[in-house]
């Protein structure tokens, strides 16, 4: 149940293996005019591989955190070779003037925007290498676009897929606590003006291809909007005092991976315990609540981490769930 790193390389043979692998791809892209036709690589120089631009986007995260953590494991100078090779000035500039189309407003929100930044982040840290520099305009144009679209969302979209409001706000959250803090800020007003009054959870989870759980998203969400004690007593409101956690709060089963929907599943277990494990430490003073976390935790984990490769609908992008829960653990 540890970040090993025999399960590292594992992850990072598995991206290698897919953020540069051109097709499938699902691409995401509103056609101006006919001449506008062109293959996804044309347009996304940087993030064409993983079968779509959000995966590619957070399996670079995910290569770059493996080569921070296991340095000397043999796949970290492949991927720094192939870092310098894909994130270079000419590449990343059509990538931005891409985003920069009218067209493109909405291009990959909010989650491709939680995860460029969160890969923005992580590209920072590796202080022999320029990839933090290079990504960064993109970086701040996207986290621009963010506080604008938090301005006109009325309301939290609180599905279980990539609409979800808050998992990118959390990713954009630990972004901008180091770049931009006065984003941190507007996102902590919003996060508390939509989900502080609600109580008593009851959604009907999980969804059928579902990989976020929508409560759980927001609770994590919520501990960078409000302090600990006031966080513990809204916990309690939402899924402690109605029984939902120990009740309903169970790892889901998976009855196709090589059905890309149905495959979602797997993510859905992965990011309930990497959510499960974010609230421990905010609980330490509860220790009965803490065990039955940390055992739900334990079991999600369980029911996916064997799956994270072995299909490429679910391998393209597991490796990055498994990742962040195997790291808040």
């Amino acid at each position: 149940m540890e970040l090993t790193e025999d399960i590292g390389r594992n992850f990072a043979r598995a991206a290698l293996g897919h953020v540069m692998r051109p097709f499938p791809y699902k691409d995401d892209h509103v056609f101006e005019s006919e001449h506008d036709v062109r293959a996804p690589r044309d347009a996304h120089p940087v993030f064409f591989g993983s079968y779509d631009w959000h995966s590619c986007v957070h399996g670079w995260w995910t290569l770059l955190t493996l080569r921070r953590l296991f340095p000397e494991m043999p796949e970290a100078e492949e991927i720094a070779a192939l870092a310098d090779e894909t994130f270079t000035e000419e590449k990343l500039a059509v990538e931005l003037a891409y985003l920069e189309r009218p067209s493109a407003r909405g291009f990959e929100r909010p989650y491709g925007w939680g995860w460029l930044l969160f890969l923005h982040l992580e590209a920072s840290r590796h202080g022999d290498r320029d990839w933090g520099r290079l990504l960064e305009p993109m970086a701040r144009l996207l986290a621009k676009r963010l506080r604008e679209y938090l301005a006109i969302l009325t309301y939290p979209i609180t599905v279980g897929t990539h609409f979800n409001t808050a998992f990118a706000l959390m990713l954009a959250s630990e972004w901008a606590e180091t770049w931009e803090p006065e984003m941190l800020e507007d996102i902590a007003v919003w996060a508390r003006k939509q989900f502080l009054p609600r109580k008593d959870y009851r959604g009907w989870e999980p969804g059928g291809d579902e990989f976020l759980s929508p409560v759980l998203t927001a609770a994590t969400l919520m501990q960078w909007a409000l302090p600990r004690e006031e966080w513990v007593r809204w916990f309690d409101e939402l899924v402690i005092d109605n029984g939902w956690l120990e009740s309903e709060c169970l790892p889901v089963t998976v009855s196709d991976r090589s059905d890309g929907k149905i495959a979602h599943l797997d993510g859905l277990n992965l990011s309930r315990a990497f959510c499960l494990w974010e609230m421990v430490p905010y609980l330490h003073d509860r220790p009965e609540l803490i065990d039955l976390l940390k055992r739900r935790a334990r079991l999600h984990l369980e029911a996916s981490l064997p799956h994270v490769t072995g299909d490429y609908m679910g391998e393209h992008w597991l490796a990055s769930f498994a990742l962040l829960a195997l790291l808040s653990r």
